[in-house]
C-alpha cells in the first residue's frame, strides 16, 4: 500500500492501516533498536515505544521525506533517550583505541568477502555491536538499509559530510578490530 495511503489512513482511525504500517517498518527499527541497544529485555519495549511515538506523531508527518526515513530518526532518537535514561555506556572509550590503517595488513578481505558464512556473520556482529553507537547506526542504516548519506544525515542530524566520516571511521575502526583479533585467513576462510 502507498505510504501515504497508509498513513491517511492509520490517521483516519484504520488499525489495519496502523498493522500494514508496523509490518512494513518492523524489521527497520528492530535492526536499528537490537544495533543499538545491548540489553535483550530492553530491545522490545523500545521498538514499542517507537511504534507507539509514530503513532503519536503521524499527523505531524509532512512527507518531506520518505516515511521510512522519519520512522528510522524516531527509532534513532528513542534509543539514544534510553540509552541516556539507562546510563548504559556508549563505548566512547573505543574510539580512542584506532589503529592506523598502516598497521593492517593489506590482504584483509572487503565487506562482501566477510559477509559470505555463518560464522563469519556472527564474528563480524559481535564486533560491530562493540562499536560506538553513532557508528553502529551509520554502518546499520548504509549496509543492512542501503540508506543515502543524506537520509542517514536526516535521521541523525548530521551533515552528509560527517555522515560520510562516520562511516569511514567506523569500517575503519571494524577493520582495525578484525585484524587485531582474527588471522587473515580465518577471515577469508567462511567455515571458521
Amino acid at each position: 500500500m502507498d505510504s501515504r495511503l497508509l498513513v491517511e489512513k492509520t490517521l483516519a482511525g484504520n488499525r489495519k492501516a496502523f498493522e500494514s504500517l508496523i509490518g512494513e517498518h518492523q524489521r527497520l527499527v528492530s535492526h536499528f533498536v537490537f544495533r543499538l541497544i545491548d540489553n535483550p529485555e530492553d530491545r522490545e519495549d523500545v521498538c514499542q515505544e517507537v511504534f507507539l511515538k509514530v503513532y503519536e506523531n503521524l499527523g505531524g508527518f509532512k512527507f518531506e521525506s520518505k516515511l521510512s526515513t522519519w520512522i528510522a530518526k524516531i527509532a534513532y532518537n528513542t534509543c539514544l533517550n534510553h540509552l541516556e535514561k539507562k546510563k548504559l555506556p556508549l563505548f566512547d572509550d573505543l574510539t580512542s583505541d584506532e589503529r592506523s590503517l598502516d598497521t593492517v595488513p593489506g590482504n584483509v578481505p572487503g565487506p562482501h568477502e566477510l559477509a559470505q558464512g555463518k560464522e563469519l556473520s556472527i564474528m563480524l556482529r559481535s564486533e560491530i555491536d562493540k562499536l560506538p553507537t553513532h557508528y553502529r547506526a551509520v554502518l546499520t542504516l548504509y549496509h543492512l538499509h542501503q540508506m543515502s548519506y543524506d537520509e542517514i544525515g536526516e535521521i541523525m542530524n548530521l551533515p552528509e559530510g560527517t555522515v560520510k566520516s562516520h562511516l569511514f571511521r567506523a569500517r575503519k575502526l571494524l577493520k582495525a578490530k578484525l585484524t587485531v583479533k582474527y588471522q587473515p585467513e580465518d577471515l577469508c576462510n567462511s567455515s571458521i
